[in-house]
């Protein structure tokens, strides 16, 4: 990568991954905010058409398909209540992961930290869905988010001790003599 790029080409395979995967986070953070705005301006019962609609080609094939019947079976139990929750859920979570991202790539320090505490509020969260119901999907997403506080902790301490380093290098301004 180059420098134009704001990456240096002397990254290592786990930089190049830590941006890669925080790049992803940023998309999955946009996905959720337009799935929020989504669940806003759509009824329960329009998300039960889209989905009768959606998976009738499937269900007149296979009746037992199991994604399909799945889609079937949480878009017949919905409530107001529910997908507002679903709403207000993604639009936060979405708007706090672009935010903390672009603020990462931005170099913020502060977002770092900020970035970890989420993360793993959401995975102790994640852990207790998985303890609630059993989800590969939800084991997959918890994983990634460990792999990603992993790499944003290193990264948080290669960044500080760069800033940390410069620090020490540079000339210590003089004062002007009283006059």
């Amino acid at each position: 990568m180059s420098k134009a790029s704001g990456v240096m080409s002397d990254q290592t395979l786990l930089d190049r991954t830590f941006w890669v995967a925080l790049i992803l986070k940023g998309l999955d953070g946009a996905l959720e905010i337009i799935g929020g705005v989504l669940l806003v301006l759509v009824s329960p019962a329009q998300l039960g058409q889209l989905a009768r609609f959606l998976t009738q080609h499937e269900i007149s094939e296979d009746r037992h398909d199991l994604i399909a019947n799945a889609l079937l079976h949480v878009t017949s139990g919905l409530t107001g209540g529910a997908t507002l929750f679903g709403a207000i859920y993604l639009l936060l979570h979405g708007l706090v992961k672009v935010v903390l991202v672009l603020a990462i790539l931005k170099n913020k320090l502060w977002a770092y930290p900020w970035m970890v505490a989420f993360l793993v509020a959401f995975i102790l969260y994640q852990g207790y869905q998985l303890i609630v119901g059993f989800s590969w999907g939800l084991v997959l997403l918890t994983a990634f988010d460990i792999f990603i506080v992993v790499l944003t902790i290193r990264e948080y301490g290669n960044l500080r001790r760069r800033s940390l380093g410069k620090d020490r290098n540079a000339v210590p301004a003089t004062a002007e003599p009283r006059k």
